[in-house]
C-alpha cells in the first residue's frame, strides 16, 4: 500500500496575505482556494510538482492566534528542498524573504534558515547528491 502525507496545516493570520507570501515571495503554486462558507476557506499551496501541500488555515480564536509563527516552538519546522540553492536563495532575497543566516555548506548540502511572514522557521536546502 502506498501512502503519502497530502497536506500539513499552517495556522495563518489572514488567508489573502498568506497566499500572497507563499505564491509571491516563495513562488509556490495556489492549488486550491475553496469557499467553505462562514468566512472559512480551504486553501492549499505548494512548490510546483510537490506531493505535499500547505493547508493555510486562518486562526479562529485567541488560542489559535497565539500559535501563529510558533507552531514548532521556534525550531526550524519546514524544509524547502531545491535543485539550485544559489538561484532560489537569490530570488527569495530579491522578493524580500528574511534569511536569518548566511548560506552554509554542510556535509548534507547547502542550507540557510529563513522566516515566513509569521516567523515560522524554514530551511532552504539543496541536498548533496
Amino acid at each position: 500500500m502506498r501512502r503519502t502525507i497530502a497536506s500539513v496545516t499552517l495556522v495563518v493570520r489572514d488567508y489573502d496575505e498568506a497566499i500572497a507570501f507563499y505564491t509571491g515571495a516563495l513562488g509556490f503554486d495556489l492549488l486550491e482556494d475553496t469557499d467553505l462558507g462562514g468566512g472559512k476557506r480551504w486553501i492549499r499551496v505548494a512548490p510546483s510538482g510537490a506531493e505535499t501541500a500547505l493547508l493555510l488555515a486562518q486562526a479562529d480564536g485567541d488560542e489559535q492566534r497565539a500559535s501563529i509563527g510558533l507552531q514548532t516552538g521556534g525550531r526550524v519546522g519546514f524544509f524547502l528542498h531545491t535543485d539550485d540553492f544559489a538561484r532560489d536563495h537569490a530570488a527569495m532575497q530579491a522578493r524580500g524573504v528574511r534569511f536569518l543566516e548566511a548560506p552554509r555548506h554542510e556535509a548534507y548540502g547547502s542550507v540557510a534558515v529563513f522566516e515566513d511572514l509569521y516567523g515560522n522557521r524554514w530551511d532552504l536546502l539543496e541536498p548533496k547528491a
